[in-house]
């Protein structure tokens, strides 16, 4: 089975150079859930029970000899979601976790069996809803919504219970002291309670950013999009010390995308959800760290290293920098939009949201593949869906496939040149009106559930002047700049790089570079063609270091 490998002699072999032999009792806890830096074990003889923490102690697994614990925080160093503890006398190999990411970087078959099971066991995990985290919510709750996005798109294992509809629901909030106006809840590693969270304080009870040091990184990437994520592989697998600062959770634009049919190499289709995922679990293989619900607010571009400043207050300092904020879709111009926001007006197309509205009509609005995906991915579990264009046709950009499929498939019903002007509800979005600028007829229309999927803006709000953005806020590179740059504004005799903005080693790639090519392929491509950049400005670096304290040494006369 992929979650739970038998090792052959000749493997565990291998092993033993790098590891530790332990004797260990029935009994013996080896690891749990307080636990960062989790390292594997070998069972040799005996075996070790994987449980989950609380009141019952339910045991998920079983490891026997030749088998191995562990799953994916081994390779993040966040702190373990389980138990291990041993439950036959007998003795272990134990690998610290650098020792773990060296022996996958160095053996390749073990590093495949390695991942394919912390992969694996970790999908299991969020299928059965077991870890540390109990979210009490409701359907109609914007930030339950809000939190359980979080925890998905974050590949993090919580049991959902919606109190309206759970049996069982009105005694486990009574036992936590919690009243309805609290909501949401989330119960966090079996110890604390915290009513109605931001995702901020979500992220720090779970400890999402544990181990993030304070020392020099080579390259920080900035955003955790389908670019941001690349980069960070390359920049990883390549030997440079890596960070990876997300605002909200990976994936970018694409994380919101049900399935994405025209990647390479994906032939049936990929989620943008699990595309994100394994481009994580790739990223942390080769040491990459990854914050997320950390902004970045500044960037201190007047030394080097640069600085970088969270709205937290943290600081990084590192040589080079990879932008790769983004964008985001613009939020309908209409008033009371912000109200509606995960009650009725959703900026993400996912299963989870597609829930909400199962048999219901929606709209879907946008003209370009994020819109048809979402149209098309709706139409499955929902009554009718009204595709809302603002042009005569759909965009120049859609996928012809996608389009062939929105004009054939009878529960989609595109209607060009109309927009929403309107919004009404008490609570939740109840019906909307919409303009039909083409006739010049407006119509209402009991419609509870709007998805926004057009109008992408860049996330560029926290850049200094020091960086040239277009008239939309896009961030200028490359040949490009020459337009804008006067001759004092740039410190290098050579010309700005290929993806480099107006500051010298700072790079912006993806949907947030001015000219870039709307398309997940294009993003993977800049991330990872950054990368080569970064090598490029560093070397340089490296170069003028080198001459300036040869130049000290020639002109300092020897002492006798």
């Amino acid at each position: 089975m992929r979650d739970n490998p038998n090792l052959s002699s000749e493997q565990i072999d291998r092993i033993r150079s790098v590891a530790q032999l332990r004797s260990v009792q029935t009994g013996e806890v080896l690891y749990e859930p307080s636990q960062p830096d989790v390292p594997l074990f070998i069972v040799l003889e005996g075996s070790v029970s994987i449980s989950r923490t609380g009141e019952d102690d339910k045991i998920l697994a079983v490891r026997e000899a030749n088998q191995f614990t562990g799953e994916m925080s081994v390779i993040s160093g966040k702190r373990s979601l389980l138990n291990a503890r041993v439950t036959g006398d007998g003795s272990v190999l134990e690998l610290s976790r650098d020792k773990v990411l060296s022996l996958m970087a160095k053996d390749t078959e073990l590093g495949e069996i390695f991942m394919e099971a912390f992969v694996a066991r970790r999908l299991l995990m969020i299928q059965l809803g077991e870890g540390n985290v109990v979210l009490f919510g409701t359907k109609s709750s914007a930030r339950t919504l809000a939190l359980r996005e979080f925890l998905t798109r974050n590949a993090h294992p919580f049991t959902y219970v919606d109190i309206d509809s759970d049996s069982l629901a009105g005694d486990m909030i009574e036992k936590l002291a919690v009243r309805n106006s609290e909501i949401p809840v989330v119960y966090c590693n079996n110890r604390y309670v915290l009513r109605n969270p931001s995702i901020a304080e979500l992220a720090q009870c779970l400890d999402l950013n544990i181990n993030t040091d304070k020392s020099v990184r080579d390259v920080v990437v900035v955003g955790a999009g389908p670019a941001g994520l690349a980069a960070a592989v390359y920049a990883a697998s390549e030997g440079l010390r890596t960070l990876v600062i997300e605002r909200s959770a990976p994936g970018g634009q694409a994380g919101s995308s049900s399935k994405i049919e025209n990647y390479l190499g994906f032939p049936t289709g990929i989620s943008g959800q699990e595309l994100a995922n394994r481009s994580i679990a790739q990223a942390q293989k080769f040491g990459a760290q990854i914050m997320v619900a950390q902004s970045v607010v500044h960037i201190d571009t007047s030394r080097q290293p640069y600085k970088i400043v969270l709205a937290s207050g943290l600081k990084f300092n590192a040589h080079a920098v990879v932008i790769a904020t983004g964008a985001q879709y613009a939020r309908l111009p209409i008033e009371d939009t912000d109200a509606f926001t995960g009650r009725g007006i959703y900026y993400n197309a996912t299963y989870m949201e597609a829930q909400l509205c199962d048999s219901e009509e929606v709209i879907v609005v946008g003209g370009g593949n994020s819109a048809g995906q979402a149209a098309v991915f709706l139409a499955q579990s929902s009554a009718k869906v009204h595709l809302l264009v603002r042009s005569q046709k759909l965009s120049d950009s859609m996928s012809q496939y996608l389009i062939g499929r929105i004009e054939a498939h009878p529960r989609i019903e595109i209607h060009y040149r109309t927009r929403i002007i309107g919004l009404r509800g008490a609570g939740h979005l109840e019906q909307i009106e919409w303009r039909d600028d083409a006739l010049g007829e407006s119509k209402s229309s009991p419609i509870r559930h709007v998805f926004v999927m057009a109008g992408a803006a860049p996330r560029t709000e926290w850049l200094e002047d020091s960086f040239v953005l277009d008239n939309k806020g896009f961030i200028v590179t490359g040949p490009d700049l020459a337009g804008f740059l006067a001759g004092d504004q740039w410190s290098l005799p050579r010309a700005p790089l290929l993806l480099e903005t107006s500051v010298p080693g700072i790079f912006a790639v993806g949907d947030t570079r001015a000219g870039s090519v709307k398309r997940v392929a294009s993003a993977v491509g800049e991330g990872s063609m950054a990368v080569h950049l970064v090598h490029r400005y560093l070397a340089e670096r490296a170069e003028q270091h080198a001459s300036a304290r040869q130049s000290l040494t020639t002109a300092t006369p020897a002492r006798v």
